[in-house]
């Protein structure tokens, strides 16, 4: 069934309460959250969730949380191996990244694999 919304009066616009908007910006962070899914449910344009995203100041910064692990004993072989940067996706993908290694395509990895 669809719903129609019938505006009279010189108020055009709806007003929607801080609550309200942090409840659909929180939904549109939620994993595999569509943006433009959480709009149409909400009955507004997927720009005004980004909107609404700046002026919260719940914008993501692209940095991803980091964790230290204690480190692994030094097998013999390895005394001579050069240090990698290793990077994990979650259970999805590992990447080891070695100095020698072009930081522009290292970086497109990263962007490419952080988007799967």
């Amino acid at each position: 069934m669809t719903r129609v919304e019938v505006i009279t009066g010189p108020e055009r616009r709806r007003r929607w309460t801080d609550e309200q908007k942090r409840a659909i910006v929180e939904a549109s962070f939620a994993p595999r959250a569509v943006v433009a899914e959480i709009a149409r449910r909400a009955d507004i344009r997927s720009g005004q969730i980004y909107r609404w995203r700046r002026e919260l100041g719940a914008v993501v910064d692209g940095f991803a949380q980091v964790l230290l692990a204690a480190p692994e004993p030094v097998a013999e072989a390895a005394v001579g191996a050069e240090p990698v940067i290793e990077v994990e996706f979650g259970d999805r993908a590992r990447v080891r990244i070695p100095p020698s290694f072009p930081a522009e395509l290292a970086a497109a990895v990263v962007k490419a694999l952080s988007r799967r």
